[in-house]
């Protein structure tokens, strides 16, 4: 089969021609993909960034790890599944054995390995994965859509960690497909004011306007961000910040219009320090708090939501193209003229 995969230490992808996964294991699902999207994690590891270092032992390796599909094959000791169910998959799988997994917080797991960055995923028509990562998803619910469940899942927590709230002003700074699922997840619990930041980012400030924030700022035209911001907000200060940018600057940014008592969360990942005025965030009792990865909690909501409301997260996909069209959709991305670029296996060459 076709696969997409990272098999240097350097900037790059190759499509290949590998063997299927085969039969599944004790525990585990064969999964044949509908959709799969790209995650700027996938671009920084296209570009071998400095942050993906970690993945430089496991290669080669079949990027993907935000995906949807039907159940093709279930091994032994699994239950509760069955072949032809539609799901999703948690990216982030635990030992299930360590205490952490055992507490139910297999996130925690110094053992963990990742689906598509560590272990082969889903750029490819087939992807083996443990049952328990799996999400099922009702029948009807768009497989193209429900490649977006793991960034929304992400949006969802990082909204959780910043406690947002009915009424609360939000910015959020990046406009990326996390940045612009945590503006989806603000807007779903209540957030009255929602303000997108980009600098450069058309495209995808437009995008965000659609999935709910309500305001944008383009910093190439508003340079002051503090400016900007007020003047959106009627002067109101953020009650919660998120910074989904990679850009350490952007913190410190982010502290100058956050309210005091005020609560900053970084979610973006950064290849270098970021520098922060310790005495004002003292002062001003303002906290920052970090958000990675996400808790199954979040996914059964958003199967549910994806259900019952496609339409609210149907502007995140800018494109659908065919496998074989990958590395195209890679530069798009690059670019920053798309929001989410989604990969189907099954598409005929060339087609989008």
């Amino acid at each position: 089969m076709l696969a997409l995969r990272k098999t240097a230490a350097s900037p790059g992808l190759s499509l290949d021609e590998v063997d299927e996964p085969g039969r599944p294991g004790a525990g585990e699902v064969l999964i044949e993909v509908a959709a799969a999207g790209i995650c700027g994690s996938d671009v920084h590891v296209y570009e071998w960034t400095g942050s993906y270092e970690f993945m430089r032992r496991r290669l080669p390796v079949t990027l993907g790890h935000e995906f949807s599909g039907r159940i093709a094959a279930v091994g032994p000791e699994v239950s509760g599944l069955a072949e032809g169910d539609l799901v999703s998959a948690i990216p982030t799988i635990g030992c299930m054995k360590c205490t952490n997994c055992a507490a139910g917080f297999p996130q925690r797991c110094e053992f963990r390995r990742t689906i598509g960055l560590t272990s082969d995923g889903a750029f490819a028509r087939l992807v083996r994965v443990p049952a328990l990562a799996c999400v099922a998803l009702r029948e009807g619910t768009d497989p193209v859509l429900a490649a977006l469940m793991e960034p929304l899942c992400v949006g969802d927590n990082a909204a959780e960690v910043g406690a947002v709230s009915s009424g609360d002003t939000v910015l959020v700074l990046g406009p990326g497909t996390i940045g612009q699922a945590i503006a989806r997840a603000a807007a779903w619990r209540g957030a009255t004011t929602i303000v997108m930041a980009g600098l450069n980012d058309t495209a995808r400030l437009e995008t965000a306007r659609r999935i709910g924030a309500t305001h944008t700022l383009d910093l190439a035209d508003t340079p002051d961000l503090a400016a900007g911001f007020l003047a959106a907000t009627g002067g109101r200060p953020a009650d919660v910040v998120f910074e989904a940018t990679g850009h350490p600057a952007s913190i410190q940014q982010g502290l100058s219009v956050l309210r005091k008592d005020g609560i900053l969360v970084t979610a973006g990942i950064h290849a270098q320090p970021a520098a922060i005025d310790l005495t004002s965030l003292v002062r001003n009792r303002q906290q920052i708090r970090g958000a990675h990865a996400s808790r199954r909690r979040s996914w059964e909501v958003m199967a549910r939501r994806l259900y019952e409301t496609p339409e609210a997260v149907r502007p995140f996909v800018s494109l659908v193209m065919g496998l074989d069209r990958a590395i195209d959709g890679f530069e798009q991305s690059r670019a920053r003229g798309v929001s989410k670029v989604v990969l189907q296996p099954g598409l005929t060459a060339g087609a989008s």
